[in-house]
């Protein structure tokens, strides 16, 4: 079986990032509610499974400076720096499995747009709350994106855990305050519709 990296390494290798059904021209959901959590441009924000997606441009364009962007797929990462060109020199990246990663400093911002459901497996999940507890501080925002109740059940051929905000905030855990949440129909470049949840989190 292939490992999850090779996974998701093949799938950028044959798959261009504006094709992956994930794919967003402009984020505006999550940059409309990393906004709404981190008015400061000082602000340091994490983006978890950010790949080769459009959410660094948007953040860059935003003018924030302390910018993280971590995938377990090093083709998606090159992918995102190609396209940002000189400014990727001024964001940091990190290849790594969240499931096996363990932060080296603290952030203000940990955004997740799909990657937490992917995790189906208990100790996966631990494995990633345990990340996402050393990554952040009493009152660190939490804005994470997974497939609805009525979301699809697989994505890129992997099975999924389905959460609403209630039952992601009870996942996460008393140390994590749900301030708000949010509904997104996401059209994916095939035309299909998947029902995502976001939900904004406070650490405790």
């Amino acid at each position: 079986m292939a490992s999850s990296r090779d996974h998701w390494d093949e799938t950028y290798r044959t798959k261009a990032e504006t094709l992956v059904s994930w794919y967003q021209p402009s984020p505006e959901r999550s940059l409309a509610l990393i906004g709404s959590v981190a008015p400061s441009r000082s602000a340091g924000i994490i983006d978890i499974g950010g790949g080769a997606s459009r959410l660094i441009d948007g953040l860059l364009a935003e003018g924030y400076g302390d910018l993280t962007v971590l995938d377990i797929s090093t083709v998606a990462l090159d992918r995102a720096k190609a396209r940002l060109g000189p400014r990727a020199e001024t964001v940091n990246w990190i290849a790594a499995d969240i499931a096996r990663w363990r932060p080296s400093r603290i952030w203000d911002v940990w955004h997740d747009r799909a990657v937490f459901h992917f995790l189906t497996e208990r100790p996966a999940q631990e494995a990633y709350i345990a990340a996402l507890m050393q990554a952040t501080r009493a009152g660190s925002a939490v804005v994470i994106a997974t497939f609805a109740p009525t979301g699809p059940e697989r994505c890129s051929g992997l099975p999924v855990q389905r959460y609403d905000a209630s039952a992601l905030a009870a996942r996460l855990g008393a140390d994590f305050e749900l301030v708000a949440q949010a509904e997104e129909a996401h059209v994916t470049p095939a035309g299909a519709t998947q029902d995502f949840q976001y939900g904004v989190f406070r650490r405790r």
